[in-house]
């Protein structure tokens, strides 16, 4: 007998972009291609002066000529329906997307998993439960606030549910339910996740296919962090306290952390490595290139003190390397593939005739009357909704930022609002979808 629930299971992000492909390729036969006209402007920044191209509002034509409908096999390396995936995978150059946002990916995916491998953040965080958890309000307040930052500063939401493991026996001896162990692990994961300031694997990849500089927008962003924490954090204390039971202390042992200095060497490497990065960023304007070296020093650094303290030996740093970039594997194929649909549309370019271009004239001009901040709620609610059916940061980032980013500059919206927006709606409805397999996974793992 066929399992109900595999019948009824969300199909895989990639299994959505194949038919998104065909979508967009019956688009693009049917639709006309379309320009704009631009016009390159200048802004002061930290770094310098740095130069943007822009569309000029109101500047929309169609194309003289027929719209080129693209085939179903290309041949000598042009466009076609069945050259989606190469053709995404090895677009761009190594300063953004696809190949190099896919080269980053992979390089950064690599140095956290040999981090993670070494489980000094693990043992870092068991050291802190048993620090705090004869403080029944103070060990809810860490442990949010240190997975509210894991989300911010790389990513954190597959290994919560690992901690939702591990720290359940923990708050079932405190009294507090699973609904509890998953709001200070998961939810204080997402909410860091979409208020994230420096996050590589999202708000990094959108503001460069934006075009804005990287980790600008920081202080409002960690303003953002704060307050969305907070209020994270209030309603959790709240929860706890109204579903806590007394009897239940007691019941379960606690944690026995081995943190070793090898650990604390490991988490200092890793501290330092991001001041590295934070510094390189906002003093010498690094990009795409230069961070993925960075978190590859950092990795590799990591596992030297792994190697001495002799919790790895080469063979298995490598493997962590590996392993880190095979897990993030599904997300740079996303990358590569969102690329291609852009491509199947006719590029990105606003001044070359594209579907894509008359695509956005079109979306401008329905939301062009209202006001710019109605304009930035529509462009939440559809990055929330998008989320729903791809929900993979770099992923969506490479798939709606392309169109989103020029969008913003016919309506009047900053791009900044505009990564933003997909920040957002990309990390706050990771709290409730289904199709996010953190959630699941965490939901999955606990008690009903």
């Amino acid at each position: 007998m066929t399992n109900h629930n595999q019948k009824m299971a969300m199909p895989d992000a990639l299994v959505i972009l194949f038919f998104v492909s065909l979508f967009a390729a019956l688009t693009a036969w049917l639709v006309p291609a379309g320009a704009f006209t631009v016009q390159t402007v200048e802004q002061d920044s930290a770094n310098g002066t740095t130069s943007r191209t822009v569309i000029e509002p109101g500047s929309f034509q169609y194309a003289d000529e027929a719209s080129s409908a693209p085939p179903l096999f290309a041949e000598g390396g042009d466009m076609g329906l069945a050259n989606v995936a190469f053709e995404g995978l090895v677009s761009g150059t190594k300063w953004g997307s696809a190949i190099g946002v896919i080269a980053f990916i992979l390089i950064v995916g690599g140095s956290f998993g040999i981090i993670l491998k070494t489980q000094a953040i693990e043992n870092g965080v068991l050291r802190l439960i048993q620090k705090t958890q004869a403080f029944d309000r103070a060990f809810l307040v860490a442990m949010f606030l240190l997975f509210s930052l894991g989300g911010a500063i790389f990513g954190m939401g597959e290994e919560a549910i690992a901690f939702c493991l591990v720290l359940y026996p923990v708050m079932r001896s405190l009294g507090y339910n699973a609904a509890t162990t998953v709001l200070i692990t998961y939810v204080a994961t997402q909410i860091g996740f979409a208020t994230s300031w420096m996050n590589p694997f999202s708000v990094a990849i959108a503001q460069g296919i934006a075009e804005v500089p990287l980790l600008s927008g920081a202080a409002y962003r960690g303003l953002l962090w704060f307050c969305f924490t907070l209020l994270g954090l209030v309603f959790t204390l709240r929860y706890s306290e109204r579903t806590k039971s007394q009897a239940a202390r007691g019941q379960a042992g606690t944690i026995n952390a081995r943190f070793s200095a090898t650990d604390g060497s490991i988490l200092l490497v890793f501290l330092v490595g991001l001041i590295w990065v934070i510094w390189g960023v906002t003093t010498r304007a690094y990009y795409i290139p230069e961070i993925a070296a960075q978190f590859f020093v950092i990795g590799i650094i990591a596992g030297l003190v792994a190697i001495v303290g002799k919790r790895l030996t080469a063979n298995g740093v490598a493997d962590a390397f590996n392993q880190g970039a095979k897990d993030l594997l599904p997300a740079a194929l996303i990358v590569g593939f969102a690329k291609g649909l852009v491509l199947l549309l006719g590029g990105d370019d606003p001044a070359t005739p594209s579907t894509l271009n008359t695509i956005l004239h079109h979306t401008s001009s329905a939301i062009g009357d209202f006001s710019a901040a109605s304009s930035a709620v529509l462009m939440l609610v559809f990055q929330s909704v998008f989320n729903f059916f791809i929900a993979s940061g770099s992923g969506q980032a490479a798939l709606t930022m392309p169109l989103m980013a020029p969008l913003s500059d016919l309506v009047g919206v900053s791009r900044q609002i505009a990564v933003l927006a997909f920040q957002l709606g990309d990390g706050l409805t990771n709290i409730v979808i289904p199709t996010s397999a953190s959630l699941i996974g965490c939901l999955g793992v606990l008690p009903h």
